[in-house]
């Protein structure tokens, strides 16, 4: 059975830190991406890793205060958000895609993603 499992989400204050989990079972996913969304809005795209190789993109509203990393022994995906804004707060879906992508751009398009966490609450006061 297929399940990404995402954990680590509450209520902070803006400035704070909150460091989210997604494990991955049941199947080998070629890249692992966050998603968010927020009340009265789409879902966007966050941020998102290739398993093999490691490498990451970010959507500019995060870029240099979010990391996302893996830990492949335990086929868990990580994203730290640090300097946290009101404006961050939304449910943060883990996605994975389990096809190559030759131009790693793809893994910010939703669509290309093939299974979906059930999501979890971040919550940034001001």
């Amino acid at each position: 059975q297929v399940q990404l499992v995402e954990s680590g989400g509450g209520l902070v204050q803006a400035g704070g830190s909150l460091r989210l989990s997604c494990a991955a079972s049941g199947r080998t996913f070629n890249a692992l991406g966050w998603f968010r969304q927020a009340p009265g809005k789409e879902r966007e795209f966050v941020t998102a890793i290739t398993w093999s190789k490691g490498s990451t993109l970010y959507a500019d509203s995060v870029k240099g205060r979010f990391t996302i990393s893996r830990d492949n022994a335990k086929n868990t995906v990580y994203l730290q958000m640090n300097s946290l804004k009101p404006e961050d707060t939304a449910v943060y879906y883990c996605a994975g895609d389990w096809n190559y992508c030759a131009d790693i751009g793809c893994y910010t398009r939703e669509y290309n993603y093939d299974f979906w966490g059930q999501g979890t609450q971040v919550t940034v006061s001001s």
